[in-house]
């Protein structure tokens, strides 16, 4: 018998890859994934802990969720009710308790026991289960092979966990420590998304850079050598990775920019701060200025590297100075794109409970300052290409009738005219207008319009 399984994905890609995972376990049982919860047997939320006030969101969506399973039940049928990520990870007792319908809660580390858990939810009378435990074994190995055929574009996990300690961050105690999956597990799962149709990957870790896993020759391989290996792989078209940290650009990194095409000359590396004595008391163990030659030999290897990054402003103790820092760093390195957010603190990291905590009004004012450069510099970036040719790998359908999207090296979106039948494709489009979070153009050549 057929059921229904609807997944809905909070937060990073990473939390996708997860989802995917998740619907590729329940698939054998005989679940479908559903594109709206109504109807669903069984509902997974896949939390993020990153965002302000993430798990009272989750709550929020419990309510309507609970009025979908009480409706079922006066109907004679059943519906289970999951609460996945780090969010449950990091509260899933207070879940059960404040929501007994809830059914089944379970931490990023403990996914690949979902079927179990179901089954053992059916047959529990209501019994709630909870499972936020760091199994020694990791998950990877109790994965069923990935099936491919996700998209044009495709996430592949190949590091989990951090063992940076960022004060601000809840990720080492919900993802826990470092984890880097075996090369040839990586080679393997990239070749079944390609065969299914993937034509660009993007390897995901929270700390993807920190990537040390055990090689195809059997020594450790960093990330740098593992691009190599899965840029050699014939039909992948494009590699992306994310989010790396500053610490851990080493020189196999670098020169993978400067000799893999297939390697996008983009890269999301986040500096958070300008500030060397905000980025101490963050635990980041870099400087400005060692963020600033990073970035100077990313573009000596690869001249056309643009960047992204990551910042957060009003941290505890941050002064006036501090904050004109960020803003010199912004101003001299220049990003294409970022993402700037308010300070505010995570239960049971280490800056929660610091003192000097900065006035409300003085994070909104800087939070407005900062993000009116960083957008100044992304239209800037946009408008650049206003003329120019790039090439596109187009994804899906765009809003207007006889239009695709499909993203050029720098991760911008880019609406062409085009037939349905060119996605998938990679297309040199010359690029006619820009808005600030998009560009639009029209095939270099007649041939793409066939």
């Amino acid at each position: 018998m057929t059921k229904r399984l609807f997944i809905k994905t909070y937060g990073c890609q990473m939390n996708v890859y997860d989802s995917v995972r998740m619907a590729e376990l329940m698939a054998p049982l005989g679940y479908e994934t559903a594109g709206s919860a109504e109807g669903a047997d069984l509902i997974i939320l896949n939390t993020c802990h990153i965002r302000e006030k993430a798990a009272e969101k989750v709550f929020s969506e419990l309510g309507g969720i609970r009025r979908l399973k009480e409706a079922r039940q006066r109907q004679g049928g059943e519906m289970l009710i999951a609460v996945a990520g780090c969010v449950a990870q990091a509260e899933g007792a207070e879940i059960l308790e404040r929501a007994p319908f809830v059914d089944l809660v379970f931490g990023p580390q403990a996914y690949h026991r979902l079927p179990d858990m179901v089954a053992r939810a059916t047959h529990a009378s209501g019994g709630q289960l909870l499972d936020t435990s760091f199994p020694p074994e990791p998950k990877f190995d109790h994965l069923p092979p990935v099936a491919g055929g996700t998209g044009v574009t495709a996430f592949l996990t190949v590091q989990e966990g951090c063992d940076k300690f960022c004060t601000f961050c809840v990720v080492p105690y919900t993802r826990g420590s470092e984890y880097s999956r075996p090369a040839a597990d990586l080679v393997d799962e990239a070749r079944r998304l390609v065969a299914g149709g993937a034509r660009e990957i993007t390897l995901l870790g929270q700390n993807v850079n920190a990537y040390h896993g055990l090689g195809l020759d059997g020594a450790e391989w960093r990330l740098g050598r593992l691009l190599r290996e899965l840029a050699a792989i014939i039909g992948l078209r494009r590699l992306r990775y994310t989010t790396s940290h500053p610490r851990d650009v080493d020189a196999t990194l670098i020169a993978a920019h400067r000799d893999l095409p297939v390697v996008m000359p983009f890269l999301h590396l986040p500096v958070q701060s300008g500030s060397d004595r905000v980025l101490a008391l963050m635990n980041r163990r870099h400087t400005a200025e060692q963020y600033r030659r990073t970035i100077d030999q990313l573009r000596e290897a690869r001249p056309d590297l643009a960047l992204s990054s990551d910042f957060i402003v009003g941290y505890p103790g941050e002064s006036d100075a501090d904050f004109a820092a960020t803003l010199t760093l912004v101003r001299e390195v220049g990003f294409a794109q970022a993402f700037s957010f308010k300070y505010s603190p995570r239960p049971g990291t280490p800056a929660a409970t610091a003192a000097d905590a900065v006035p409300e009004t003085a994070k909104t004012e800087r939070l407005a300052e900062l993000q009116a450069l960083l957008h100044d510099q992304q239209r800037a970036f946009n408008r650049s290409y206003i003329g120019r040719t790039l090439p596109v790998l187009f994804e899906k359908p765009g809003r207007h009738e006889g239009q695709l999207v499909g993203r050029s090296p720098y991760l911008q979106s880019v609406h062409a005219e085009l037939p349905a039948t060119r996605i998938g494709d990679i297309i040199d489009v010359t690029i006619a207008n820009a808005q600030p979070n998009s560009l639009a153009g029209v095939p270099v050549s007649e041939e793409a319009l066939a």
